[in-house]
């Protein structure tokens, strides 16, 4: 079966809740200006901890989005996730009530609600079990975002969630383009949401020495690809997209910002949290996106990296992309959208993805900011510091998560 003669996907709508802005417009106005959205962290007192930045969604009200009890039952990440999900369906123009049982929720995440968590077992320990809230099951497992979704739309199609850490939407993306394909739905909302700013997940990603300790200058401390990285910038937010048939799009007079061609998934098999040094596993996920896509190599114009500015990570992935790509390495445009928006963990994957469906819809690159001392080691175009004109008709998006899942995704301008 060749790409055309199975089912074409379309992305027909994208709902972005990011530390650079709410909405299509917003969000990718700020990617192509080159706004940073890292400054100091104020959820809570993080004076004791070597990293004390991050990207948060400041402008978030969930009241804007939902009901206010229902919002009250619900964590941060589900909230954000039903905001998305919202602004994507209002931007398809999708009436999902026409027939909910053919619209499926994939919704990724890497941590789930452990904010609730957190509180509520200081509750436990404070105040005794009978004072903790009955709420709390619901309000931390992962799954719950993409239950919440459905609800909130009254969505009754099939459900599902991802939890592979950084590469959760990724992977969620992948498993909707799966169930479009094989016709157990007819539309899916497929994308990832993370709030996991809290002081243990910070803790913990300090101990690991993950996070940038660039404390004194937030908003140029996530350099992908720059020799004064220092480590990745957590952020938070949720974006979800909308899939759909593609000829079922067209037919309805949909915009379609692009189709997503193929995916890519493989496991490095190496480590808990460092990648492949040679990059192993990333490349034989961008050779099976690929595959997948019925795209050969030199189609690619641009990727956009998972470039989380750690200093191992990097470098694999620059390696990976050498390994793929060949001599056509040295033509490609490679950057990393994390420098500003920061690392969304389980948002990352969609996040990416919707900035690359507007890249091509748009006919603009977004840059890799922060860019001051290129590291000799990351050798690629990596549009620094400013957006780029230019018309690409075939683009990838990656996203590398602990434990070694990765995925890749193949996205296609739509004339």
């Amino acid at each position: 079966m060749t790409a055309y003669e199975r089912p074409r996907v379309a992305i027909t709508g994208i709902g972005p809740v990011t530390p650079v802005g709410i909405g299509v417009d917003r969000f990718w106005s700020s990617l192509a200006g080159g706004v940073s959205g890292v400054g100091k962290l104020e959820s809570f007192d993080a004076s004791a901890f070597a990293s004390r930045i991050a990207a948060e969604v400041h402008d978030f009200r969930p009241e804007d989005h939902m009901d206010a009890a229902d919002a009250r039952r619900m964590e941060r990440c589900s909230q954000m996730a039903v905001a998305a999900a919202r602004l994507a369906v209002d931007d398809a123009g999708l009436d999902v009530s026409a027939d909910p049982t053919r619209v499926g929720v994939v919704i990724g995440t890497g941590i789930g609600g452990i904010g609730a968590f957190e509180k509520q077992l200081d509750v436990l320990r404070e105040r005794g079990p009978s004072r903790v809230s009955p709420h709390v099951v619901g309000m931390m497992i992962p799954n719950m975002p993409a239950g919440q979704v459905a609800m909130r739309l009254g969505i009754t199609g099939p459900n599902d969630c991802t939890v592979t850490a950084c590469a959760a939407s990724g992977h969620a993306i992948a498993r909707a383009v799966d169930l479009l394909r094989s016709g157990a739905a007819d539309a899916c909302l497929a994308g990832g949401t993370e709030s996991a700013i809290t002081p243990l997940t910070m803790a913990g990603f300090c101990a690991t020495r993950a996070l940038s300790t660039r404390n004194d200058d937030p908003e140029g401390a996530s350099r992908p690809f720059d020799a004064g990285r220092d480590g990745f910038v957590i952020g938070e937010g949720s974006t979800v997209l909308v899939l759909e048939d593609l000829d079922a799009a067209v037919a309805r007079g949909a915009r379609v910002y692009a189709e997503l061609a193929g995916f890519g998934l493989s496991a490095d098999a190496y480590h808990e949290t460092a990648p492949h040094p040679e990059g192993r596993g990333a490349a034989q996920a961008m050779t099976s996106a690929l595959r997948d896509a019925l795209v050969e190599p030199r189609e690619i114009g641009y990727v956009n990296a998972h470039g989380t500015s750690t200093p191992l990570g990097d470098i694999a992935e620059v390696l990976a992309v050498k390994e793929v790509f060949g001599s056509h390495a040295a033509r490609l445009a490679v950057s990393s959208t994390k420098s500003m928006t920061g690392h969304l963990v389980g948002a990352a994957g969609a996040t990416e993805a919707a900035a690359t469906a507007l890249a091509l819809t748009h006919g603009e690159l977004p840059p890799t900011i922060n860019q001051e001392e290129p590291d000799p080691a990351c050798d690629l175009d990596v549009v620094p510091n400013e957006a780029r004109a230019a018309q690409v008709d075939v683009a990838m998006s990656n996203s590398f998560g602990f434990g070694g899942q990765n995925a890749s995704l193949v996205l296609r301008r739509v004339a």
